[in-house]
């Protein structure tokens, strides 16, 4: 396992693209933080009554304990970054046929396949240790009388590394599958953003359940809006009770999700002609 990591290591660390992706992923996460709490702070700022409800109905995201699920939950909307790395870690590997040299080398098939599902972990952790780190400093600088309440939602974190993981176990299968950056990220783009956006909201507007159970759907579901969107809307505290109560059977189907996917992809490598 360890010569595993190191050679991922000695391939990625010279590879400046790699790095630049690594450096906006970690600066996205704060960033639209801050811009949603800007927006927040304008939104509840004065004397006006409009700001007075607001502030009711809002309450405060952004201390603990809300903030775990208010940062996990805008920071997801950026996964399609930590996707392009993915995208272009395997992608490189066909481009410039290490694939080959590591099977030469000695590496199993197998190994060449863990290899990549270390890297999609270390990722997947690189971007729950920044919401992490973000949430945590809002909690702590925003407010002081919260800090003892700061442990009551910290299973967000676990979940928040679920969800990163299997939405990059996507991207991972497409780039395996497709082989070429350009096309991968296109047809990954092109899903993730706009197909399954219509797809859900259609099925929804429809009330057919079925869309819970589409690729991303799955894993979004399990981190839940933040508690203040259930003051919107005569349903909406009702959609919101139903997505906590679902967010169970959604860790479980996640979780089945991206191990069909692992195994796909280690089945067709040891048929696959390198």
């Amino acid at each position: 396992m360890r010569s595993l990591v190191t050679i991922e290591w000695l391939k990625i660390k010279k590879y400046p693209a790699f790095w630049w992706m690594l450096i906006i992923v970690l600066l996205t996460y704060p960033g639209i933080n801050i811009m949603f709490y800007y927006v927040y702070e304008k939104v509840i700022t004065g004397k006006e009554m409009a700001n007075n409800i607001a502030k009711l109905l809002l309450g405060n995201p952004f201390v603990f304990p809300e903030v775990w699920q208010t940062v996990a939950y805008f920071s997801s909307f950026f996964v399609l970054l930590p996707a392009i790395l993915v995208i272009m870690l395997v992608t490189n590997e066909y481009n410039y046929k290490t694939h080959r040299q590591n099977i030469i080398d000695g590496w199993s098939r197998n190994e060449f396949l863990l290899s990549k599902l270390i890297d999609v972990a270390i990722i997947s952790f690189i971007a729950t240790l920044v919401f992490t780190l973000v949430a945590v400093t809002f909690g702590i600088f925003l407010n002081t009388n919260s800090l003892n309440r700061w442990a009551e939602q910290l299973t967000v974190i676990p979940l928040f590394f679920i969800q990163t993981f299997a939405q990059l176990s996507i991207a991972f299968l497409l780039a395996y599958l497709i082989k070429k950056a350009f096309l991968a990220l296109g047809v990954f783009l092109f899903y993730y953003l706009i197909v399954e956006n219509i797809l859900v909201a259609y099925l929804r507007f429809k009330k057919i359940m079925i869309g819970r159970f589409l690729p991303f759907e799955v894993s979004d579901r399990i981190l839940v809006a933040p508690a203040f969107t259930r003051n919107f809307g005569k349903d909406s505290k009702t959609y919101y009770e139903e997505a906590l109560a679902a967010v169970n059977t959604q860790l479980l189907l996640t979780i089945l999700l991206t191990t069909i996917i692992w195994l796909i992809c280690f089945r067709l490598h040891q048929k696959r002609d390198l």
